[in-house]
């Protein structure tokens, strides 16, 4: 039986943009679930978005209830938000970002909100979140990301020192999550046996 998989989506966005890979993991056998972040237009900060993500996973799976992530875009950071600082990665057993910003992203510079300062390369929240990224080998993390993403810039802004780097022939950040070679890279990382290294 596999875990309950949980897609979070990014900025100006909705669940919705998971309209073709969430029929294709459900038909790989896979039961997934999504939530929409509100606002999601970057007032609010990683932190109280990622608040919103563990409501919801308190809300709608027992607490002994393993899950696996799919964080994208600035969702791969709300994520990570909640794995490593909302205990998530006490439950958390495969988790997959898809063009995350993880060392920031020079489109972040357009808005002065909240979750794009955040987002900015060098930002203590990033910082701090890429100082103990280490904890993330306790899990089966894999970062899936392109060269030729266009928002997150650089494009290696995905790529982590941790878990597997899988780069994808995908042009244009949209396309990350409806194009065949991301969808089956997901499905890939979610279909890995999981083996939890225990905290020192």
């Amino acid at each position: 039986m596999t875990n309950p998989v949980i897609l979070v989506h990014g900025i100006f966005r909705t669940s919705s943009v998971f309209r073709k890979l969430s029929p294709y993991l459900k038909k790989q056998g896979f039961s997934v679930y999504s939530l929409d972040l509100k606002p999601n237009n970057a007032t609010l900060g990683l932190d109280q978005m990622a608040a919103q993500l563990a409501n919801f996973i308190n809300q709608t799976f027992p607490l002994n209830q393993p899950i696996d992530l799919v964080g994208l875009s600035m969702g791969g950071l709300v994520t990570r938000y909640y794995v490593q600082r909302l205990g998530g990665i006490d439950r958390v057993q495969r988790y997959i970002t898809i063009s995350a910003p993880h060392h920031g992203t020079w489109l972040a510079y357009l808005l002065n909100r909240r979750a794009c300062l955040q987002m900015r390369p060098g930002n203590p929240l990033l910082e701090d979140l890429n100082r103990d990224v280490q904890m993330l080998e306790r899990l089966n993390f894999t970062s899936i990301w392109t060269p030729w993403d266009f928002i997150i810039i650089p494009g290696n802004s995905s790529r982590m020192p941790v878990g597997q780097d899988v780069k994808v022939p995908v042009l244009a950040h949209a396309c990350m999550v409806i194009n065949p070679h991301s969808m089956q890279a997901v499905a890939t990382a979610l279909s890995e046996p999981f083996y939890q290294i225990q905290a020192n």
